[in-house]
């Protein structure tokens, strides 16, 4: 009878089931295990999906109460301005001074509280045809040839004030990006390849000069009406803007006032003309305003450097800021209040901000001296405006500063809006 060798194992039951359990799994197995895999995967990602959905509800139900309160608020304080009365004095001509009850309710208005808003002033066929225009311009650009990108931050002397192409722009037709759509070396962000109109923050500074159709919004009659009615006798454009605020990507306008950047002698006389092409909202951008600030003085002007073009200085950037009032005066100066951003917005309002929101058509105006903001455009529809700022002209015996960015070139003056 055979034995089996020593080393031989022995075959049972329990050996058979480990052997089987080492066998590969059938396809059915896998499929089975798959399929469970999935299941589980696919209703965690649903139940993800789940809690996102209802975090975004939570949250735009947050901010429409917010921006509600904001809407609330602001319609409040607009009503607490009402009609001005008594002896007023005239912000253009600091000599005249008027009954309010017998003036142009409308120059009583601005006078008294610095801004004026004037709704539907532009038909929908103005609004369109100015649109329009900006795009075939716009599609016109060539961003490899021209390229440079604008900035209201600290950065400003640094960005405009030592660029020529921001210097030469004052009677021509010039085109500047988004900070966030300029390329690390320069140009535009590959993304924006195909979409270039998308990336524009703003096109300047001659538009009124160089094209027929914003040089007629500029020379309409209805407009030089409006401006001779609030007080100026002989005003002149010196300069207009596109404005895009694109959406995501439309950024901040930091607090300033306009005679900054426009500054005229022996008195301020800017006056700043905010077209609303497209609705501007809260959450878009619009224009916020600090009613009463436009008697406030002049903080910093923006001026011409001696070190550059006295001096010779060729590394000075060509642009300096120079405070006019201490910075305490206005601690946001050239930024923004602390809680602006988001809703509610207590830090603007605060500081005695309130938000203007317009339709499409609406004008704003106000005085070089106003206190004036708009926020970041976090919205998927872009806020485009055009803007005119004019001064008083020489035959009211103002001068245009020989320090101010903006010079034409010799032997050309600035356009006169017609009688």
């Amino acid at each position: 009878r055979l034995r089996p060798h020593p080393h031989t194992p022995r075959v049972t039951s329990r050996t058979q089931d480990s052997a089987r359990s080492r066998e590969p799994p059938t396809h059915m197995q896998l499929t089975t295990s798959n399929s469970r895999r999935l299941t589980v995967a696919a209703a965690a990602a649903a139940a993800a999906t789940l809690v996102y959905l209802a975090y975004r509800r939570r949250e735009r139900k947050l901010l429409k109460q917010n921006l509600d309160a904001i809407r609330s608020r602001a319609s409040a304080l607009l009503s607490n301005l009402g009609a001005p009365s008594g002896l007023i004095r005239s912000w253009v001509d600091p000599s005249c001074e008027y009954e309010a009850e017998t003036a142009d309710a409308r120059r009583a208005f601005f006078d008294a509280h610095g801004f004026l808003h004037v709704r539907g002033f532009c038909t929908p066929a103005e609004c369109e045809a100015m649109l329009r225009r900006m795009a075939e311009l716009a599609d016109g650009w060539d961003p490899l040839r021209e390229a440079a990108a604008f900035s209201t931050g600290d950065d400003q002397e640094a960005a405009q004030g030592s660029s020529d192409y921001f210097m030469d722009s004052a009677d021509r037709i010039h085109f500047f990006m988004e900070v966030k759509a300029e390329a690390a070396g320069g140009g535009l962000k590959p993304e924006y390849a195909n979409r270039k109109g998308e990336a524009l923050n703003k096109v300047g500074h001659g538009l009124h000069v160089v094209d027929d159709v914003f040089r007629a919004y500029c020379d309409a009659p209805k407009l030089g009406a409006l401006v001779r009615a609030l007080g100026w006798r002989a005003p002149a454009v010196p300069q207009s803007m596109y404005i895009f605020k694109q959406p995501r990507i439309g950024g901040e306008v930091t607090s300033h006032q306009d005679s900054c950047f426009l500054y005229t002698e022996p008195r301020q006389t800017c006056l700043g003309l905010w077209l609303a092409l497209e609705p501007a909202t809260l959450t878009n951008g619009c224009l916020w305003v600090r009613p009463g600030s436009h008697r406030e003085a002049l903080r910093r002007a923006f001026r011409r450097n001696p070190a550059h073009y006295e001096a010779g200085d060729a590394t000075a950037p060509q642009m300096v800021f120079e405070a006019e009032q201490p910075q305490e005066s206005v601690p946001w100066e050239g930024k923004l209040p602390e809680r602006s951003w988001p809703p509610p917005s207590d830090g603007l309002f605060d500081a005695g901000f309130v938000p203007v929101e317009c339709a499409a058509g609406d004008l704003v105006v106000f005085p070089g001296t106003l206190d004036h903001l708009s926020l970041a455009n976090s919205t998927e529809k872009s806020r485009h405006t055009f803007q005119l700022h004019l001064v008083e002209g020489e035959a009211e015996g103002v001068r245009w500063s020989k320090s101010n960015w903006l010079q034409y070139p010799e032997g050309r003056s600035f356009h006169s809006l017609p009688k």
